[in-house]
This record gives structure tokens, sequence and C-alpha cells, in this order.
């Protein structure tokens, strides 16, 4: 499963995951697991709904978050400390 991070139009950037990444000839985004940036639940959504639905000429761009193991692999250029 791949976590992205969605940004649609006049909207905070949702993060959910995907079985696989959407292909040119989607007409629509199917993002499971739904939340927002900082991993919370959205406000805007009712209590138990986990699979959002989104129409592609509402979504901006998407974002394909690195996994565990890819942050292991290649370690960012900056430091944590």
């Amino acid at each position: 499963m791949q976590t992205v991070l969605v940004h649609v139009t006049n909207e905070n950037p949702i993060k959910c995951d995907v079985d696989e990444l959407p292909r040119p000839t989607d007409n629509v985004f199917v993002g499971k697991n739904v939340r927002d940036k900082a991993d919370k639940d959205l406000d805007n959504l009712e209590d138990g709904v986990n699979t959002l639905i989104i129409p592609w000429w509402r979504i901006t761009f998407i974002e394909v978050l690195p996994s565990a193991d890819d942050i292991d692999a290649f370690p960012l250029p900056f430091r944590n400390d």
C-alpha cells in the first residue's frame, strides 16, 4: 500500500493510502484510510468513513510519500537534531 498526499483545489491536503497509483486514464481518485496531513481525522467527513472518491477536476496534484523502507534506503539530505 502506498501513501499519497492529495492536494484538492481550495482545500487542505489529504493524506490517504492507495493500492496502486492512479493511471492517466482514471476519471476519479480513490483513497483509503483518509486523514489530514498530521494523521488526524478529517472534520468534514462522517464517522466511520475510510474511503474517499474525488473527481480528477478537483485535484491540483498528488505527492507520493516515501515508505519506511525508502526512508532507510535513501536518507534525506538534512538533519533532524
